[in-house]
């Protein structure tokens, strides 16, 4: 009789250490149309490849539960603005390359086609996507080819994603141009909102408790269009002080980076834009060439934080991710 009780205790102890070791850690599920990405057992992020203008990180839990996006237009939620509806949660685009757009989403626009998986990787602390994808016109032209991994770091701190995306002039000189309409880019929820405007489709804006400031020390609206290594976006979710910080690299070309971040909501990073944001005469003078058979890479690293901008701590942890190769 003891000695089954102690085998039954033993097994027991196992199955939980099992159960356990199966929900800690970064574990990404491949799904039909989209990879789904939990940290320590619960939903953090999914990554929507098939069927989409381009690929998209949608929700983004952060910590305390914390929905961080926007829901529009993946699902219709009462009181949501319902503007840009290309600001699909956490993207990648830009508005114009080789005079295509993808960014937007009309009709003549370009859309990110997922071609392959390279990598699929859980992991204790990270987790890894690698991914090939192409970008085509709408009468079905390839301009060029990306190769981007995303990096999913459980911290301390709360979640990250480190992207880094590398640009192939595949088929030709890819020419990133001059516009406002990029780049690396996320849709906050809408009680991160700095300002909500009123419109015929939002007749009571609701009020705005959001904040944003740069490494620079600039705040809210006139962070927009300005230079600088970091931007914190942050406010309240359910009662909760939350936000999202996106780092640009020291090896980005053009560091530090433009910013085309908005009091109502859009959160971009974005190195071409130089005409719109210098107001210069010349149109063209943010454009970047990648010559035939070259590349490019851009690096961004986004923090998913508890509390203001001081509170988590963002110059330490920027410094930390400008110190990584």
């Amino acid at each position: 009789m003891k000695h089954s009780l102690l085998k039954w205790l033993l097994v027991a102890f196992l199955a939980a250490a099992c159960s356990a070791t199966a929900q800690t850690g970064v574990k990404i599920t491949t799904l039909d149309d989209r990879l789904r990405v939990e940290i320590d057992g619960s939903l953090f992020t999914e990554y929507y490849f098939k069927g989409v203008p381009k690929p998209f990180l949608y929700p983004i839990i952060g910590p305390g539960n914390a929905a961080l996006t926007r829901n529009f237009p993946m699902k219709q939620v009462p009181g949501e603005t319902q503007d840009h509806p290309h600001h699909r949660a956490l993207f990648y685009g830009h508005g114009n390359v080789n005079g295509i757009d993808f960014w937007a989403e009309g009709a003549k626009s370009g859309k990110t086609v997922h071609d392959e998986f390279v990598e699929v990787k859980n992991g204790d602390t990270t987790g890894i996507i690698r991914s090939r994808n192409r970008l085509v016109t709408v009468d079905n032209k390839v301009l060029g080819t990306d190769e981007r991994t995303l990096r999913i770091h459980k911290t301390p701190h709360g979640p990250m994603i480190d992207f880094e995306i590398t640009h192939h002039a595949s088929h030709g000189d890819l020419v990133f141009q001059d516009t406002k309409e990029g780049t690396m880019a996320i849709r906050v929820a809408e009680t991160l909102v700095q300002r909500h405007s009123q419109s015929k489709k939002n007749p009571t804006p609701r009020k705005s408790f959001g904040n944003i400031v740069n490494s620079e020390g600039v705040r809210d609206g006139a962070t927009w269009g300005r230079r600088a290594k970091w931007v914190d976006y942050y406010g309240p979710v359910d009662g909760k002080t939350v936000g999202i910080a996106m780092f640009d690299h020291p090896k980005n070309p053009r560091f530090p980076t433009w910013w085309h971040v908005r009091d109502y909501g859009l959160f971009a990073a974005n190195p071409f834009g130089v005409h719109d944001f210098e107001r210069l005469e010349n149109p063209a003078a943010g454009d970047l060439k990648v010559a035939a058979g070259k590349s490019v890479t851009f690096r961004y690293r986004l923090f998913f934080h508890a509390g203001d901008e001081k509170a988590a701590h963002i110059a330490e942890r920027y410094e930390e991710y400008a110190g990584k190769k």
